[in-house]
């Protein structure tokens, strides 16, 4: 893992601040699983590293969702792949998505708008139409 592992332009992470833990990945996979720690754990520290702004910080606990633990910590998991290498670039490429979409400014609040008078005109004539079709369909009594 580089020393320092770039984010976007103004968040870069030190490799201090990322704990890697190899364990044996679960499901299928015969003698290879049984034997190989192959899976990894990936723990990143979000509520004491120096490298998150307050407001990443805050989106990225919204974010993470069960993945945090109650003392801040992050954890990912990545065992898509056989090998140790594939597996510790999966949860780097995670955790540097998740963060870059913590980074990103939340949309504009929606304005409220109200419907134009066209618009109701046109959905009031819609619904008279299928009223009339729906009348249209209903079978008149026999008169004898």
């Amino acid at each position: 893992m580089p020393p320092l592992v770039p984010v976007t332009r103004s968040i870069v992470l030190d490799a201090d601040e990322l704990v890697e833990t190899f364990v044996r990945a679960s499901g299928p996979g015969g003698q290879n699983v049984n034997k190989v720690a192959t899976a990894v754990e990936l723990r990143f520290d979000v509520a004491h590293s120096p490298s998150l702004p307050e407001r990443v910080r805050e989106r990225l606990y919204e974010l993470a969702g069960r993945r945090l633990t109650g003392e801040g910590v992050l954890i990912l998991r990545a065992e898509r792949f056989r090998t140790q290498e594939r597996n510790r670039a999966d949860a780097l490429d995670r955790l540097i998505a998740l963060i870059r979409e913590a980074a990103t400014p939340p949309p504009p609040p929606r304005k409220a708008t109200r419907p134009t008078l066209g618009s109701k005109i046109r959905r009031l004539e819609g619904k008279k139409k299928r009223g009339e079709v729906k009348t249209l369909r209903r079978g008149r009594p026999d008169v004898d």
